[in-house]
């Protein structure tokens, strides 16, 4: 191990201990004030890496204060049934990770009596705990010199040391890079350098509190062409009557968003008027006319979707039920479907927690049809 580090070092000893005191100095002035840095708690230091994986900051500031507020705490998070958590997941996708989230909140609080582990190697142990989160945890709640290495991170260390870094030769070099003493505000630092000021395009190198240790002082050359967003138009049905809105459930074993409630999703009825102008009015499977309702737009991944919504009635839906509106927040509804049904005046934003701002939801662009006597969920 010794020889592999001497081989990668990128930096003689003085100069790493240079690196390491102007960047806390920095950090600890110009860090950005979220809310999971206000408390070294292992459970909130937990919640909010998961939340943050593949997930921008403004995006989980508000689910953040919103999940803390239905489960304080990891046995509150460990006693809650599965569609709860992922009601109070909906709109940060991947759903897998609240699931995972919820599976390890149960072993801490039964198998562990609620205590925590305290190391990164323990911290792997439990369901969807990878090496970057166990390490994460580790260093800023308990103090653990083990160095973590995201997409930010390996940008800076790339760009420091002119070297294109990846795998197992990246990860030792973060770790030679750590501070002993402040491993945990060291991590973060180090990411929030990549996140404000060596962004992937036009990196502030002038403001950079590592500029004069920095082998590029500007772009690396790209490893690899960034994926091109692609594009694509659906439409969905929104029906809703007495109060309720028809909505369907994705299939338990299905690969993406298992068990997720969305609206019914139905065939392109702009295809036949071309693509030059979505229809106003089109006809329907039972004979009847779709009204455009409105259009937004929504993306996931490398996919950008138009998405038209339409006053229809979609039919008969398998696994479609009717959901009375007053449980739809408490739904596990996907990103999507909340969106729309905000932007229709179906659901409500979550309500502002003090000292921060959401938005609020969108009017009701109009009266829906109402219908006879349906079959609701309760």
């Amino acid at each position: 191990m010794e020889k592999f580090l001497n081989s990668i070092q990128p930096l003689p000893s003085s100069a790493l201990r240079t690196l390491r005191e102007r960047l806390l100095v920095w950090y600890d002035g110009h860090a950005r004030d979220l809310p999971w840095r206000a408390s070294r708690d292992p459970y909130r230091v937990w919640v909010s890496e998961v939340m943050l994986q593949q997930t921008r900051v403004a995006a989980v500031v508000p689910h953040y204060h919103e999940f803390l507020r239905r489960f304080p705490t990891v046995k509150k998070l460990a006693a809650a049934r599965e569609p709860s958590v992922l009601a109070a997941w909906s709109g940060l996708g991947y759903y897998c990770r609240a699931r995972m989230l919820h599976a390890a909140a149960r072993v801490v609080a039964r198998e562990r009596g609620g205590k925590f582990p305290e190391t990164s190697e323990q911290w792997r142990k439990l369901p969807g705990i990878g090496r970057y989160t166990a390490a994460a945890i580790a260093s800023i709640a308990f103090g653990e010199a083990v160095a973590v290495v995201d997409g930010n991170l390996e940008r800076v260390l790339q760009r420091i040391t002119g070297k294109a870094l990846a795998g197992e030769p990246l990860w030792q070099t973060a770790q030679l890079f750590l501070d002993r003493e402040r491993p945990g505000d060291f991590n973060q630092a180090m990411m929030e350098l990549g996140a404000t000021v060596c962004t992937p395009r036009a990196p502030a190198c002038l403001t950079c509190p590592a500029v004069e240790l920095c082998a590029t002082r500007g772009e690396l050359a790209s490893i690899a062409k960034t994926a091109r967003q692609k594009k694509r138009e659906i439409h969905y049905a929104l029906d809703s009557r007495n109060g309720a809105v028809l909505l369907v459930r994705r299939a338990l074993e299905a690969q993406l968003m298992a068990g997720m409630w969305e609206l019914p999703e139905i065939a392109d009825v702009s295809t036949a008027a071309g693509k030059q102008r979505i229809p106003r009015v089109a006809p329907n499977d039972s004979g009847g006319a779709n009204t455009l309702l409105f259009t937004l737009r929504h993306s996931i991944t490398v996919t950008d979707y138009s998405v038209c919504v339409w006053n229809s009635t979609a039919g008969r839906q398998e696994n479609g039920e009717w959901i009375l509106r007053r449980r739809l927040p408490k739904l596990a509804l996907t990103g999507l479907a909340r969106k729309i049904l905000r932007k229709a005046g179906l659901l409500e934003m979550r309500r502002r927690t003090p000292g921060h701002r959401y938005g609020s939801p969108t009017p009701h662009p109009e009266s829906f049809p109402m219908a006879g006597h349906l079959k609701y969920r309760p």
